[in-house]
Parts: structure tokens; C-alpha cells; sequence
């Protein structure tokens, strides 16, 4: 018996999962004693990342991270080891009085550091935690309360001025009475609109209330003019979208003398208004509202007296023409020349060249590859002419290389209906290639037939899938039917093998977007064989990897390539087999005048879970892949001659290598 129970307690032993982090642990603690306190932040941010839901691993490294003087990063520290423990009230103080000393943020700070306070003084059983916990509450709570009736008592014994409403807001926002400290960040931004920062505590407080709208509104009036480090902060902090235009409104109605909001709404309504002729007054009023604050704006002053000549308002057009062609820029007032049938005058560059126009600014960062910097020019000049669609398609370039593409495919969009034909067609392209990603309904279809000289036979794969967009979910689900068949159907002998399935495969399941090259799915489904009518049901998921570097089939120009897929697929049929296999090509990309050639070097390796002689090989040799300009651009047809090498040779009944010379045909589309 006791014999028994000693197996049973080493047994338990050994199937204990070692300590990930332990290694790590033992040379922060090493490093901790001997006060080398850099090594020991290091280790210890090793050993979090080994073992992500230990609270003591943050906790240590948070008292490391105080010892070098490092306290925003100790309290993110704290905070994340009082999320992992919400029990352990010392760390929950750690983290309070942090907060409570921040700088940046200060009022949401101090409201953060209050609450827990408050939370730990009412459930601790430690009378010293308890203790220290309703002093530090009282500390906080006191001068705050006091402090918003000294203020109230002041505003409403004298004239009112910024430093009192926004004294008051900061005290209340501090103390959780957000009401109070929205309507009072409201009353400072109306006496003084140009402190722009002041909005974004205004959007801030506006979020901790739950009001989404309000904080839209305010980062919107924000980020058109005013104080540029605060249009930057707000920009950061805005949807990854387009503003709509009751947002615009919203935003006017916080800062209704903000001529960029009145300017880009006024653009966007005529964008609009193409569709929607009832937008068109709207557009008008815009315009109008933004040339009686700034009769300076030459360029909204053209485009009202262009909305008043389309409406045969010569009489209302006429002194507005007369301005812009005294006063505006020579590319301003060639578009009213244009509209009259004037001569043009010749456009005097020098200000466009000058090292502060932002335009310029922008392209020369997206030249040299800084594209944070080239956005925020970009976004400059944009917002200094919202009708120059030149920038708006640079916008959709920028915004495409930052992997943003949501954001570029509204900037294509509007680039797409350009009066110039070149930026129209180019962003044309650009949008139909993002649009089927933000379709809610797309529909793929692929095609692959395929000879094989190894094993005589001509394969045909091809697939029909159906998706919906639901949401911002990071997936999409789909139903599909697949085909898998191939002419021989066996390779005859004395023990013949199936060569494919020869079955229509219908199934449902779901894909995750594409995230640099790599996407999931998953599929479960009912296979049936147009041979003998079986049926069998059809599970089968796995990972997907594409990349193209240099020059593609697809390319306008001529240069080397390099491409990789990679997939590694569970398919139940083949006795739950997990397969996986990478195919490499290197080549030039040649462009002739009616026809996209491309030589290149395969390098392809197979493998699997099961060990199955056919499913392990590897293959090289030369291979060469064209299109002709009258094919679909996504046809191409490629021919390879591959030498391969088994890799398990048990229950081969073949050679250990091969000779295969391979013609394929791919077509697909999306729509």
C-alpha cells in the first residue's frame, strides 16, 4: 500500500508542468540581490512574458521598476497585477498612490486613485490597510470637495471667467461628478475656443461618463485648427474612420467658429450632394458661413460663387468672382477662369516650393519612407483644400502602406471621382482592389486544373466561397463548396490508390482577416463523391501564409521576385492528418509589350502528423509562369519541372525520387 501511494505522489511529480518563468526568476532575483537593478527589470519582463497571469511577477517587477525612479512604468506595473489579483488590496494601494501622483491626466488620475481608496477602505479586513485606505480617501476627497464649492461660490458671486469653469471642471472630474465637469469644460472652451486642449479633457471626461458622442464631438473641433499638438493628440485618439456629418454638427455645436469644420463639412455635403441633391442648400450655407467669418478664404468664396453660377445666380456670383480674381492665388482663380472660359494665367510656384507648404512637406517624408510624418502633412494640406484630390489619393497610398487600409479606402474612394482622369483611374484601381475586405458580402471563386506528368493524370481543384462581414468581428463567416477530382481516378496496378477525393464538397465555417500574409479558418461540412454516390462528413481547418516581395505576375514593371505560400491544413477525410507544406519561388519578372513572363527556381517541402510516405517529400527545379494582357489579370499559367525526393520511404511502392514535369491553370476572382 505504501508502495502504492509513493508511485502515485512520483507520478503526480512528474507530470507537474515545469515553471516556465523559472530560469528567468532565478536571474532577477540573482541580479536583485546584487542591485543591478537594470538586469533585474529585464529578467523580470522575461519571465511576465513566460507566464502572463502571475500577479507576483508583476508586483516584483513594479518594486524594481520604483527602485530606478521609473513610476509610470512601475504603476502600468501595479495595474496589471491588480487586474490578474483584484483581491491583493496592498497592491491596489500601490497602484492608487501612483496614480494619484501622475502628472499627465491629472484630474482622471486623481479619480482613479479615489475610487480604489474608496473600494479598499470598504472591503478590507487589515484595520492598518482600512485605515490607510480611508485616510488616503479623505486626503483626496476633501480638498476636492471643498475646492468645487470654493469655485461655484466664485462663479457665482462674480463675472465668470476661463480659470474659474476650468479650475471648477478639473476639481469636479477629479471627484467622479463628470456632469459637472463637462458642463463646466464647456463654459471655459466658449470663453477662450482657442485653447483647443481643452477639448480633449472635455472628450476625456465625456468618455469616462459614457457618452461617446460628446467625446467624438470634442476630438472632431479639436483636430481641425487651432493648437497643432492638440489637432495631433486628437487625430490619434479618433475612430480609424471618416467622420459622419451629424458628428460635424456636433462639433460645431461645441466650437460653431471653427472655419475648418464649416469648410470640410461644406465639402463633404457637396461630395454628398451628387446623390443626394437635397445636401446641396446644406453645402451652400456651409460655404457660406465660412466665407462671412473669413473673407480671406478665397477658395470657398470660388467654389460659392461656382455653386451660385450652377444655379444661373450670376447676379449672387458676380462679386464673388470679381474677389477671387483680385485677391486669390493664381491656381485659385483659374478654376473661376476656367468656369468663364477666361484665359488662364500662369501659376506662380515659388509658394508651393516653399519649405513650409505642407503638400510638399508630405511628399518628400513619403519619398524618404517616414509616413507618420508624411500623414500629418498630408492631412495639413487636405484640410487647407479639401477639393484637392491629388492629396487625397496620397492620403490613400499613406494610409495603405501604414496598413490602416480602412481609412485609405475612404480616401481612394473620394480620390476615385477626381476631374483628373489619371488620379481617378489610379484611385479607381486602388479602391476596387481594397473594396471586396469592407464588402459585407463577397463572393471567391478559384480555379486550378492541373497535369502532372508523374503521375499521368490531370487534377482539378476549385473552390466557391460565400462571406459576410459581421461587425468589426476580426472574422468572417462563409459557406463553400469545393471540388477535388482528377481524370485516372486510380493509379491502377495490383494495390491502385485513390489520387484525389472525386467529391463535391459543401461546408460552412469562418476565416479570419489577413493579417500581414497570415490568416485562419475553419470548416466543417458533408463530402459527396460524383463516382458512387458515398457521403462522409468533411471537417477541415488550418493556418494560411502568402507573401510577394519585388515585383509580382501582376506588376507594371519589370524586376526580381520572391514568393512564399505556406499552409498547414487538418483534414479529417485523410485519417485526421494535419498537412503542411511551403512552396518557394525566386525569379525575374519580365514586362513585354502584351504578355507578364516569369522565370524562376522552385524550392517546395510536404510533411505531416501521420508520417504517410506521400504526404513527406521535398522538390526543386526550374519553372517559368505567364499572362497575356487579353487573359483575366488574375489568370496565369505556369509550367515547372520538379525533381523530388521522398523523406519516408516505409510503404512507398514507388522510387525514392521522382521526376515531374507540371502545366497549371489559375483563375480567380472576387466580387
Amino acid at each position: 500500500m505504501r508502495l502504492a501511494l509513493l508511485g502515485l505522489f512520483a507520478a503526480s511529480l512528474l507530470a507537474q508542468t515545469p515553471d516556465p518563468a523559472y530560469e528567468s526568476l532565478s536571474k532577477a532575483f540573482d541580479a536583485l540581490r546584487a542591485r543591478d537593478y537594470d538586469n533585474a527589470i529585464s529578467w523580470f519582463q522575461k519571465a511576465a512574458a513566460l507566464s502572463p497571469t502571475r500577479p507576483d511577477i508583476r508586483k516584483n517587477l513594479a518594486y524594481t521598476l520604483l527602485k530606478t525612479g521609473e513610476s509610470e512604468a512601475a504603476a502600468e506595473q501595479f495595474g496589471e497585477a491588480m487586474r490578474l489579483d483584484p483581491a491583493d488590496l496592498r497592491v491596489a494601494m500601490e497602484y492608487a498612490f501612483l496614480r494619484y501622483e501622475a502628472r499627465e491626466e491629472a484630474p482622471a488620475r486623481k479619480a482613479e486613485a479615489r475610487r480604489i481608496f474608496a473600494r479598499v477602505r470598504d472591503t478590507a479586513r487589515d484595520p492598518d490597510i482600512r485605515s490607510t485606505a480611508s485616510q488616503a480617501f479623505k486626503n483626496i476627497d476633501e480638498p476636492l470637495r471643498t475646492g468645487i464649492a470654493r469655485w461655484q461660490a466664485a462663479l457665482a458671486a462674480a463675472a465668470p471667467t476661463f480659470s474659474a469653469h476650468y479650475e471648477l471642471a478639473q476639481l469636479a472630474e477629479a471627484r467622479d461628478e463628470l456632469d459637472l465637469a463637462v458642463e463646466n469644460y464647456k463654459a471655459a472652451f466658449r470663453l477662450l475656443p482657442s485653447r483647443k486642449s481643452v477639448l480633449l479633457e472635455l472628450a476625456r471626461a465625456e468618455t469616462s461618463r459614457n457618452q461617446p458622442e460628446g467625446a467624438m464631438a470634442a476630438w472632431l473641433a479639436a483636430s481641425r485648427g487651432g493648437e497643432p499638438r492638440a489637432a495631433e493628440l486628437a487625430r490619434e485618439r479618433m475612430p480609424q474612420r471618416y467622420p459622419y456629418v451629424y458628428e460635424f454638427r456636433d462639433a460645431l455645436e461645441l466650437d460653431p467658429k471653427n472655419d475648418g469644420l464649416h469648410r470640410e463639412l461644406a465639402y463633404l455635403l457637396l461630395s454628398m450632394s451628387e446623390n443626394d441633391p437635397s445636401l446641396r442648400p446644406e453645402a451652400e450655407k456651409e460655404f457660406q458661413s465660412v466665407t462671412g467669418s473669413n473673407p480671406d478664404d478665397y477658395l470657398a468664396t470660388a467654389q460659392l460663387g461656382l455653386l451660385y453660377l450652377a444655379d444661373q445666380r450670376d447676379e449672387d456670383a458676380a462679386p464673388l468672382f470679381k474677389l477671387v480674381l483680385a485677391k486669390a492665388d493664381p491656381a485659385t482663380s483659374n478654376r473661376v477662369r476656367m468656369a468663364l472660359h477666361m484665359p488662364l494665367v500662369l501659376e506662380d510656384h515659388k509658394e508651393s516650393e516653399s519649405a513650409l507648404n505642407p503638400r510638399l512637406l508630405g511628399e518628400r517624408s513619403y519619398n524618404a519612407g517616414f509616413l507618420r510624418d508624411a500623414l500629418r502633412y498630408f492631412t495639413l494640406a487636405y484640410e487647407a483644400d479639401p477639393s484637392d484630390t491629388a492629396v487625397a489619393l496620397k492620403l490613400g497610398w499613406t494610409n495603405n502602406l501604414l496598413h490602416d487600409d480602412a481609412t485609405a479606402i475612404r480616401w481612394f474612394d473620394q480620390a476615385r471621382h477626381s476631374p483628373d482622369d489619371a488620379i481617378a483611374s489610379e484611385a479607381q484601381q486602388a479602391w476596387r482592389n481594397l473594396r471586396p475586405n469592407f464588402a459585407r458580402f463577397r463572393t471567391t471563386l478559384w480555379m486550378y486544373p492541373l497535369y502532372s506528368s508523374r503521375w499521368s493524370d490531370l487534377f482539378g481543384y476549385g473552390q466557391i466561397k460565400a462571406e459576410i462581414r459581421v461587425g468589426k468581428l476580426p472574422f468572417r463567416p462563409y459557406v463553400s463548396m469545393r471540388f477535388i477530382g482528377d481524370a485516372r481516378r486510380s493509379t491502377g496496378g495490383v494495390l491502385p490508390q485513390s489520387l484525389s477525393e472525386s467529391a463535391f464538397i459543401v461546408g460552412a465555417g469562418v476565416a479570419t482577416r489577413q493579417w500581414r500574409g497570415l490568416m485562419a479558418w475553419a470548416e466543417a461540412g458533408k463530402a459527396f463523391s460524383y463516382l458512387n454516390g458515398n457521403r462522409w462528413p468533411d471537417y477541415r481547418g488550418g493556418l494560411n501564409y502568402a507573401r510577394t516581395l519585388g515585383k509580382s505576375i501582376a506588376a507594371e514593371r519589370s524586376g526580381r521576385f520572391f514568393e512564399t505560400t505556406a499552409d498547414s491544413v487538418f483534414i479529417s477525410h485523410f485519417d485526421n492528418d494535419l498537412i503542411t507544406y511551403s512552396q518557394n519561388r525566386a525569379g525575374y519578372t519580365n514586362v513585354f509589350t502584351g504578355a507578364t513572363v516569369q522565370p524562376f527556381w522552385n524550392a517546395n517541402v510536404t510533411f505531416d502528423l501521420k508520417h504517410q510516405y506521400w504526404a513527406n517529400f521535398i522538390e526543386t527545379g526550374p519553372g517559368i509562369r505567364f499572362r497575356m494582357d487579353w487573359m483575366p489579370k488574375s489568370a496565369n499559367v505556369t509550367f515547372s519541372a520538379l525533381r523530388g525526393v521522398y523523406l519516408i520511404n516505409d510503404g512507398n511502392p514507388r522510387r525514392p525520387n521522382y521526376f515531374d514535369l507540371r502545366l497549371g491553370l489559375w483563375y480567380a476572382f472576387t466580387r
